[in-house]
């Protein structure tokens, strides 16, 4: 099992460019499944989701060659429905090829995926949607099969407004017979981004990025060449590592409209921010904050993401005041708060909402990473410590980052990733 061993105490300065966004090139990728023509990705991080999402690809057919930081995805000889179970548990995201098989082969068999442990995260929403477009749907103990051998467009309501559930639907509609409409859709960038490659493709989208997609079926769609959107979650991992040890970075390829939440919080604590146009941020903090308390409630975009809560709790450790932090999208995801305990943090928690008694003073230790985001928040805790903190389990954070104790090395962070 390796680890990241921070040496903290450092300021951060410098620049660091942001990488093409893990949660939108991975359905995007599970989308080239629906054409036979060439389909070029660039902007591809180089991280083990990424890789998981190839081998997943490739055992169903397709040939995935990478060069640089881009992906050449060919899925001509895609003839096989079922993805191995291995890869299933491996990676949630595998769960994205279902839409795009089932619109192209007539038909998708899984086994209950894998991932980050941080809460009940069923496939109904998906399942429902595959049934309003005309599928069957078979359930056992191996797993699920969906079968259509023509869908047919639909009125579809999520009773929630998932992220997967809105994608995976999307990918299905486009070879749909007549028009789909997707109400309640989640309107998060990388929904968008996704709609936007799979229109380079020749499907006909409207309406991505607000709570209601149309979708027109189109009877074949080409390859395309799509670049990948910046990663706002690493954007905000990077912003917050700096407000946990003090400093000024540039963030680059940084969209900063992907991040609404953050930067007001980031200034009424002490930060400054200033924006280049769109695409890039200059963050400034200090080494030490004036008391404040503040609250957080995670939701759908463009609510507080998720995925910035658990590195946001631990930038709070930095902040004299008791702060709250309500976590209304996964019903177990403040596990992190135990971890951060062991290094003397004063957090009490349960499922979905903890109390963080920030300014106290925190001490280096060994914790471990439980899940991606919950890993990088460890991180950030560290590199404001004096000492030697050791984080375990690296393996589940570089799902995620690429090569991110090198990049926050070059920012003068002392931080190293040690292989099992």
């Amino acid at each position: 099992m390796g680890e990241f061993v921070v040496r903290g105490g450092h300021r951060l300065d410098g620049t660091v460019r942001i990488n093409g966004a893990k949660n939108a090139v991975l359905p995007i990728m599970a989308a080239s499944l629906l054409t036979d023509g060439p389909v070029i990705l660039r902007d591809v991080p180089r991280i083990r989701d990424v890789a998981v999402m190839a081998d997943v690809l490739t055992a169903l057919g397709a040939i995935v060659e990478r060069t640089g930081q881009s992906l050449a995805i060919d899925a001509r000889g895609v003839d096989r429905f079922q993805v191995p179970e291995l890869l299933m548990q491996e990676m949630r995201a595998s769960i994205f090829v279902m839409g795009p098989l089932l619109g192209r082969l007539g038909r998708a068999a899984i086994v209950q995926p894998g991932g980050c442990a941080i809460g009940d995260r069923p496939i109904n929403l998906h399942l429902a949607g595959f049934q309003a477009l005309g599928a069957e749907v078979s359930e056992d103990a191996g797993g699920t099969l969906v079968v259509s051998p023509r869908l047919q467009g639909a009125e579809i309501h999520l009773s929630y407004p998932s992220v997967g559930a809105t994608e995976n639907l999307m990918m299905a509609a486009v070879m749909a017979d007549g028009e789909t409409r997707i109400r309640n859709a989640a309107m998060e960038p990388e929904v968008v981004d996704l709609a936007q490659f799979l229109e380079r493709m020749g499907a006909r989208i409207r309406g991505a990025g607000t709570p209601e997609i149309r979708v027109r079926g189109s009877a074949h769609l080409s390859g395309a060449d799509h670049t990948v959107i910046p990663d706002r979650i690493e954007s905000a991992t990077f912003a917050l590592a700096v407000a946990a040890s003090g400093g000024t970075v540039r963030l680059e390829n940084c969209l900063v409209d992907h991040l609404p939440g953050l930067w007001e919080y980031l200034r009424v604590l002490g930060c400054s921010t200033r924006f280049d146009d769109n695409d890039a941020v200059q963050v400034e903090c200090p080494s030490e904050y004036a008391p404040r308390a503040i609250s957080v409630y995670t939701g759908p975009y463009p609510g507080f993401a998720t995925d910035m809560q658990a590195q946001f709790m631990a930038f709070l450790l930095k902040v004299p005041g008791v702060h709250y932090i309500s976590e209304r999208v996964f019903e177990n995801r403040l596990g992190h708060a135990a971890e951060l305990r062991r290094l003397g943090a004063r957090i009490t928690a349960d499922q979905r909402v903890a109390m963080v008694y920030g300014g106290g003073l925190l001490h280096p230790g060994t914790v471990r990473a439980q899940d991606l985001r919950a890993g990088a928040g460890l991180i950030i805790a560290a590199l404001g410590i004096p000492g030697v903190t050791h984080i375990t389990n690296s393996a589940v954070i570089e799902r995620g980052y690429e090569n991110l104790a090198e990049r926050l090395a070059t920012l003068g962070a002392d931080v190293t990733c040690r292989e099992a």
